[in-house]
């Protein structure tokens, strides 16, 4: 069911639950970013409700996603405009009997975005996901530890944000990965940091893909 909402006009809507281990939700909240770990999870449980057959299931995941999220003290919405559905995680902060005040933001940073337009089926979702963890492996073995960090969090990204192989990634989203998703996420090292195009390009050398000009 599509959920027609924009998150600075309207209410909330949806929930989720995680089985790893939680990050302390007051750490999160006083960077006020949400753990990339718990925007993956929303954004499955959220492809799993759309997908469900039965109703009743498809609420127990939309209510398993509100509740991993509101242990952080945000919510989400699915936005849907001509660009396609976008998951849409913000503080609940925000809201007033269930309605987005504009004056209750004081950084519209602190909200995550993730398209919806990929790969909408559990188990293509799946398959995408191993396809970029052997990618990442190949980069680990070939490149190194430091290297295949960071090709798991272009897997991170590649399949949880746009459900797609990384060899597939447009150089829009290869820069939106790069300054936008590794900031709030990733929390890289200065070695890591350092060499982050470098794996990139060796995650795409694996697939046998070159690197768009990004």
């Amino acid at each position: 069911m599509p959920e027609d909402a924009n998150p600075v006009r309207d209410g909330h809507e949806e929930g989720a639950a995680d089985d790893a281990p939680r990050e302390d939700p007051t750490t999160a909240a006083s960077a006020g970013e949400l753990p990339g770990r718990v925007v993956d999870h929303a954004d499955r449980l959220t492809r799993l409700a759309r997908e469900a057959v039965d109703e009743d299931e498809a609420a127990a995941y939309r209510t398993d996603r509100e509740e991993t999220l509101a242990e952080h003290g945000f919510t989400a919405r699915v936005r849907e405009d001509d660009a396609g559905e976008t998951l849409v995680l913000h503080p609940e902060e925000w809201l007033d009997d269930g309605t987005i005040r504009p004056d209750r933001i004081e950084d519209t940073d602190r909200a995550v975005e993730v398209s919806l337009s990929g790969a909408s089926d559990p188990d293509e979702w799946q398959d995408v996901d191993d396809h970029n963890r052997a990618l990442v492996e190949s980069v680990r073995e070939n490149h190194g530890e430091v290297h295949g960090t960071n090709a798991t969090v272009l897997a991170d990204f590649a399949g949880n944000h746009y459900a797609k192989p990384i060899e597939d990634l447009t150089a829009t989203e290869l820069r939106e990965f790069e300054t936008e998703y590794v900031p709030r996420n990733a929390w890289l090292d200065d070695d890591q940091s350092t060499v982050l195009r470098e794996s990139v390009r060796y995650a795409f050398d694996v697939a046998k893909e070159r690197v768009p000009d990004w």
